[in-house]
């Protein structure tokens, strides 16, 4: 008895393998031998030949015209009826393994799941790694992606229903607004779009209207509309959609873009081309519910100050313990003071300030945090250097010297973070051009007065530590 159960054991486990090399491989059109992925559906006759449906047709279309035999048109050898001869010329081969099926994105498999969400430290963690300083508004943008996140992996909460968590960043240019929204998304590994509001208009006329950043986020997903509705999308620029002072044209770039906007920031379903920016083009439209999408809205707010500061001397009075007027001018950080009414001053309206509950600044960049955007962060600008001459065997070393200039000379440009790439091709043109010449060069090491144009770098030969130095620079 126990004989005939191994025997069945055996025969099942045969028939599982057949079953298994059945799924991996495709059949293969005996004529044209193309396979069925590409032809689709397979006509099998007997000896396990199989034909497509193309072959099949052409078969039979050749042979009502042009009366050919059948067989020779199937590359069967004139004794057709002696079917041992004609298992010799099949070939053995007939099918092709099938592609693998590629993994599901992590978004597709539970990566909204509660327990997958990473926690607010670990995600302030992850964007100190890359960015310097701006210690509030990467605890205020952990906290509210956090919570965000929370809210869509829940879906429903009962009679207690969580509000999105729209935010409003206010910075100086250069602070890292866009830097920081970056960073987040590839953290998080979610589609994200960056949209710009200079070219929103309203609807009807030219220009893109308000649907359009629904669009760019379906997109980034890979026209995925249960990607992109789990998606962020960052407005920059929302400062330029500010409503126009002393104007007697309709504002059609204002005022009407953020009435527009409201819509989409507090949720609702809408009507998105897919593959195109304009409805007009011959596409197919979608639909995209946008209560799980988080908006952010990121703008430099100029003048801004000016309000804030107006505001503030507003308390001044007379007397001994009165507040100079002149006692916020010199205050890099005054756009850390501002408030919904500074705002509302600024040509914001209140309904577009209301739908963004989250509202935060970032600091302007001093000397020192430069000093530590140009060494620290895991991409920095002089380690992105340092990699390309290590590239042709050259450590490139800068003093710290050298680091203060570069950082005095940023902080005179008044464009933040962004002058520091302008200031170093500068210097680093010369260096880039000359070292390829000269293969016995091995150390390169920038002195302040190189970047003050008062002398010029050292350079060290090749010697028998210069791989060291190498090493030692890549790090």
């Amino acid at each position: 008895m126990s004989d005939d159960l191994k025997d069945q054991d055996k025969d099942l486990e045969n028939i599982d393998k057949d079953t298994k090399n059945k799924d991996d491989f495709e059949e293969v059109c005996y004529i044209c031998r193309r396979p069925e992925s590409k032809v689709g559906k397979m006509l099998r006759i007997p000896n396990n030949i199989s034909i497509c449906s193309d072959c099949m047709q052409k078969t039979f279309d050749t042979i009502n015209s042009n009366g050919m035999p059948y067989m020779d048109l199937m590359g069967f050898p004139p004794n057709v009826m002696n079917m041992n001869t004609v298992q010799k010329e099949v070939p053995k081969n007939q099918k092709l393994k099938k592609k693998k099926a590629e993994e599901e994105p992590a978004e597709t498999a539970g990566a909204f799941d509660i327990k997958n969400i990473p926690s607010p430290h670990v995600i302030k963690g992850k964007l100190d790694d890359y960015v310097v300083g701006q210690e509030h508004g990467k605890k205020v943008l952990s906290v509210a992606v956090y919570n965000h996140y929370k809210r869509v992996a829940a879906d429903t909460m009962d009679d207690i229903e969580i509000e999105k968590s729209n935010m409003l960043m206010i910075g100086p240019t250069g602070s890292g607004k866009t830097f920081l929204v970056k960073t987040l998304a590839r953290l998080l590994d979610v589609p994200l779009a960056i949209t710009d509001a200079t070219s929103l208009t309203e609807a009807g006329y030219i220009g893109d209207d308000v649907e359009s950043v629904i669009s760019k986020l379906l997109a980034a997903a890979d026209n995925d509309v249960e990607r992109a509705e789990k998606g962020i999308i960052f407005i920059d620029e929302i400062d330029k959609i500010a409503k126009k002072k002393n104007t007697n044209n309709r504002d059609v770039s204002g005022e009407s873009v953020q009435q527009g906007l409201l819509k989409l920031l507090e949720g609702s379903d809408v009507e998105v081309p897919v593959g195109a920016t304009s409805k007009n083009a011959m596409v197919p439209l979608t639909t995209v519910n946008t209560k799980n999408i988080l908006f952010i809205c990121g703008g430099a707010f100029p003048d801004l100050d000016t309000i804030i500061k107006t505001r503030l001397n507003k308390q001044t009075s007379i007397g001994f313990s009165a507040d100079l007027k002149d006692k916020y001018d010199s205050d890099p950080n005054v756009l850390l003071k501002v408030s919904v009414e500074d705002l509302r001053e600024f040509g914001m309206i209140p309904e577009f300030l209301g739908r963004l509950p989250i509202m935060f600044s970032l600091e302007g960049l001093t000397k020192d945090m430069l000093i530590k955007i140009l060494k620290e962060p895991k991409n920095a600008i002089l380690k992105q250097y340092q990699k390309l001459l290590a590239l042709d065997e050259v450590c490139l070393e800068f003093d710290d010297g050298a680091m203060e200039a570069i950082a005095e000379k940023a902080m005179e440009k008044k464009t933040g973070a962004r002058a520091l790439r302008a200031i170093i091709e500068d210097f680093m043109l010369d260096i880039m051009y000359e070292i390829p010449k000269d293969i016995n060069i091995g150390k390169v090491t920038i002195t302040r007065d190189y970047i003050e144009k008062k002398g010029v770098p050292q350079i060290e030969m090749r010697g028998s530590n210069y791989k060291n130095l190498l090493l030692e620079g890549s790090n």
